[in-house]
């Protein structure tokens, strides 16, 4: 189905692996130019080489840690006028309210949370003064499922979904669209990760990945292209009835 994105430019933060990556390759099969935000230049090289594998599109790369207030607003600036934003870095530890120490919990909310808001922040006034643009926030079904075992995201979660209602129900007064998608656990090396961890403590082998995924631990788990394709409906002309709403995808 082609979308109406071509030509659009598109800002991906978290953008070299993942979910974010995998927003990349869809936006790019659509003819939009990327931007895309990771930590590591390594894996910001491989992506773009990823996506050149499939198109011609232009691909920026931004090394940098968004957890830092300064450096999002570099990215920002350096990107120029983007019309879609993608908010998806972020990597909050599991745990327990007792597990997480304060440090913790804050270092976990200055990339996840702030990382967000300050994105927005600098990304929306140009868009309001353009009166278009389009802002996708990869939130996270902890936020409407929360477990005390994933108490740091599950808070986070829930506060950035309130974020992208609130602000969302404002902003097509001047053109602007804001919406979020809420992944279950999403076929990542993160969460591979994770459920490897799962499958040594549960059955003392970690190659048993697949059974823990089978046997319902961490629920339905679904695969970063089918949470890409979403986000790039949410960002196209055919969803420019949707702003201050969360699509659940779990």
């Amino acid at each position: 189905m082609d979308l109406g994105l071509k030509g659009r430019h598109v800002l991906i933060t978290g953008g070299s692996k993942g979910i974010g990556l995998a927003c990349a390759m869809r936006f790019a099969a659509e003819g939009c130019n990327l931007h895309l935000v990771s930590r590591d230049q390594g894996r910001l090289d491989a992506a773009r080489a990823a996506v050149r594998t499939q198109s011609s599109v232009g691909v920026t790369l931004h090394a940098a840690d968004l957890r830092d207030g300064a450096a999002v607003k570099r990215v920002a600036a350096a990107a120029g006028a983007v019309d879609i934003l993608v908010n998806n870095a972020g990597d909050i530890p599991g745990g327990s309210v007792l597990d997480i120490d304060e440090a913790k919990w804050r270092h976990a909310w200055d990339l996840k949370l702030f990382g967000y808001v300050n994105m927005t922040r600098e990304v929306l006034g140009a868009m309001k003064a353009r009166g278009r643009g389009v802002i996708v926030n990869v939130i996270g079904m902890a936020g409407e499922k929360p477990s005390s075992e994933y108490i740091c995201g599950a808070v986070a979660n829930a506060g950035l979904a309130a974020f992208t209602k609130g602000l969302g129900g404002k902003t097509p007064e001047f053109g602007v669209r804001v919406v979020a998608v809420h992944p279950p656990a999403t076929r990542t090396d993160r969460i591979m990760t994770l459920v490897r961890n799962v499958a040594k403590q549960k059955y003392g082998d970690e190659s048993r990945a697949d059974e823990v995924l089978k046997d319902g631990s961490f629920g339905r788990v679904i695969e970063p292209e089918q949470v890409a394709d979403t986000v790039a409906f949410l960002a196209s002309d055919r969803a420019s009835h949707l702003s201050g709403i969360v699509v659940n995808l779990g």
